[in-house]
């Protein structure tokens, strides 16, 4: 079985404020396959680390549905949320989580905390999502710093 690692993030400038989430999905020899960075407008900082998340499932899912997927986040909330270790009581994260839940099987998904410091791909792409939502403009994946190969 094939594996792909997803890598997320999220922000925003102001909590709520000017909000984007960037994701992206590595192979196992650490090529990166797809990205993807989403303006969101105003929005809060964890509806960001869960729109990075749901996002960066759908880019392993349309890769490859019946690869493992190893999900890399600097957002301790959202991995022990996802991993079904914590509690979630906010309704916009718990709808976001049963979101992120039906992209692939639970089985196929593992969540794994990382440092800030080893995110910076998907956090480059969520300030490329936030620049776009701050200036009222889509993303426009020519112009981002962290492309895919090929």
């Amino acid at each position: 079985m094939t594996t792909l690692f997803v890598e997320a993030d999220g922000g925003s400038r102001g909590n709520p404020g000017i909000a984007g989430s960037g994701a992206l999905v590595r192979n196992e020899a650490g090529q990166i396959l797809a990205t993807k960075a989403t303006p969101l407008g105003k929005a809060s900082n964890n509806v960001a680390e869960y729109t990075g998340l749901i996002e960066g499932l759908r880019l392993a899912r349309d890769l490859d549905p019946e690869a493992f997927v190893e999900v890399k986040l600097d957002s301790k909330l959202v991995v022990e949320q996802m991993s079904g270790r914590w509690k979630i009581k906010h309704e916009d994260m718990k709808r976001l989580a049963a979101e992120a839940s039906t992209i692939l099987p639970p089985t196929q998904v593992r969540y794994t905390w990382i440092p800030r410091k080893d995110n910076g791909d998907a956090d480059a792409l969520s300030n490329e999502a936030m620049d776009a939502s701050a200036a009222g403009t889509e993303w426009d994946p020519s112009r981002s710093r962290i492309r895919p190969v090929g």
